[in-house]
């Protein structure tokens, strides 16, 4: 378990084992490859990011994911492999998310991309993404940095 504080100072708390928060999490993201290329979208406010959102009525968190990036950039999952779940104490509410990898198989362009500006494609991720203000707050905890090494050593 991985215990750190967010840009905004509220303690987060990861882990990579299975779903240590909560069997029913109410918010997804999803860390995307498309082609050997990292898929993200345009968020119309906070700016780039993965994809991800809120869990609907009657929806698991699986589909929540598959239905996100397809909503927010298009992309059609082929594989979907949880990573793991984290949990965002903060001043208001609690917030706890499932993190998952995904390959794309392919991008449709689509009419809307809900309150996204639609996919975005890059090779590599910067390394100072913290303080590259393209990028929106969801990409710069230490959430996306361990999720990162996960990958890489999962081999998916």
């Amino acid at each position: 378990m991985y215990e750190f504080e967010d840009i905004y100072h509220n303690r987060v708390m990861l882990s990579f084992k299975d779903h240590p928060f909560s069997s029913t999490p109410k918010h997804v993201w999803v860390i995307c490859q498309f082609e050997d290329q990292w898929l993200l979208t345009s968020h119309k406010n906070r700016g780039l990011e993965f994809p991800g959102g809120k869990v609907e009525e009657g929806e698991s968190a699986d589909q929540a994911a598959i239905r996100e990036v397809k909503e927010e950039t298009g992309g059609h999952v082929s594989r979907l492999h949880y990573i793991g779940q984290y949990k965002v104490e903060g001043r208001e509410k609690v917030i706890i998310k499932n993190v998952y990898f995904a390959l794309i198989s392919r991008l449709e362009k689509q009419p809307t991309y809900f309150e996204t500006n639609g996919p975005v494609l890059l090779k590599e991720l910067p390394q100072n993404i913290r303080k590259d203000s393209r990028f929106s707050f969801i990409m710069k905890d230490s959430v996306l940095t361990y999720s990162l090494q996960r990958i890489k050593e999962s081999n998916f």
